[in-house]
Parts: C-alpha cells; sequence; structure tokens
C-alpha cells in the first residue's frame, strides 16, 4: 500500500495511484497518548483510546510506500504528526531486540518501507540537520528500508508531493 499522512489539507485531484491512501491528520480527532502502554500489556497491538488513530496507526504499518508531510517545529515533527506518531506505539511491541548493535522494539507485522519525509517551515540549516538526525534515529523503529528527508517552502508542499508520488507511478 502508498500511503501519504499529512499535517494539513492536500489536494491531490487528478492524482492515480493504484493502492493509494491518503491521510490528513489535521481532520481527525487524535488525542496525545497517555503513556499507560495498555497496547503492549492489556491490548495487545490496540490502543486503549478509542478516536480516529485506531485508524491510521494500521495503515502506516501496512504501507511499503510512505510520503510524510509535517510542518517543522525546533528540529522536530509539529504537533498534529508528532502525536500521531507517537500514538502508533501499537504496531511495536514491549520487547527489544539488538539492531545493527542497538536496542531497538520488536516490530508487530510492520511491513518494510520506502519513506520520503517532506518537511516544510524549517527555520535554519540547523533545524534541517537535527531533523535529518531525528529521522535517521526513528527509521530503524518505523521500519524504513530506506529513507529520504526533503524540505520545501510552505507554498511548494502541493508540488513537491505530486513530484514524490510521481515517482510512485514510474517505479
Amino acid at each position: 500500500m502508498n500511503l501519504i499522512l499529512s499535517d494539513r489539507p492536500l489536494d491531490l485531484s487528478g492524482l492515480f495511484v493504484p493502492d493509494l491512501e491518503y491521510i490528513d491528520l489535521s481532520s481527525l480527532n487524535i488525542k496525545h497518548c497517555i503513556g499507560c502502554f495498555g497496547c503492549w500489556t492489556k491490548t495487545p497491538g490496540r490502543c486503549v483510546i478509542r478516536d480516529d488513530a485506531v485508524k491510521v496507526y494500521p495503515a502506516i504499518a501496512a504501507s511499503t510506500r510512505l510520503l510524510y508531510v509535517s510542518r517543522l517545529r525546533y528540529g522536530g515533527y509539529d504537533t498534529t504528526m508528532k502525536t500521531m506518531l507517537e500514538r502508533s506505539i501499537p504496531v511495536q511491541q514491549a520487547f527489544l531486540r539488538l539492531h545493527h548493535g542497538e536496542t531497538h522494539h520488536v516490530q508487530r507485522a510492520v511491513a518494510t518501507k520506502d519513506a520520503v519525509i517532506l518537511g516544510y517551515g524549517a527555520d535554519s540549516e540547523e533545524e534541517q540537520a537535527l531533523f535529518r538526525r531525528l529521522v535517521d534515529r526513528n527509521a530503524f523503529n518505523m521500519n524504513f528500508a530506506r529513507h529520504q528527508v526533503r524540505f520545501v517552502p510552505e507554498e511548494a508542499v502541493e508540488q513537491a508531493v505530486r513530484e514524490e508520488v510521481q515517482k510512485w507511478i514510474l517505479s
């Protein structure tokens, strides 16, 4: 499955990609993770909070090509995307493994992904470098086989999304 996960509405009219799911997080009711770890202990693989996030994290887990669209704040994902990524913890198990000499969670039926993270609103080179480092570190836990971080001005977001989706069509 091809997944676009965005923190803002996008006009994707005219894009015809087989098996494409687009999720506008800004239109959903997604509460903050409360850190109860119920998704690991009480209801393994399912968050105990019943809101729209329970429809999103299974799509993230199933996707093989993924495009995140997020405003950057202080070198990280902005609130909308960060909240959803934190709520995606049910796709991991409480168990740990060594991966490339580091400790990481065992995945719960998570497809290996090719990912593009499209960031907009970065104020400086330093913020961009910090965000690249964050994505590189998260890539292990997100099961990325390959990933690319791309920065664009806010007014170029939709064009950049179209360019990335066009690459999916051609591959």
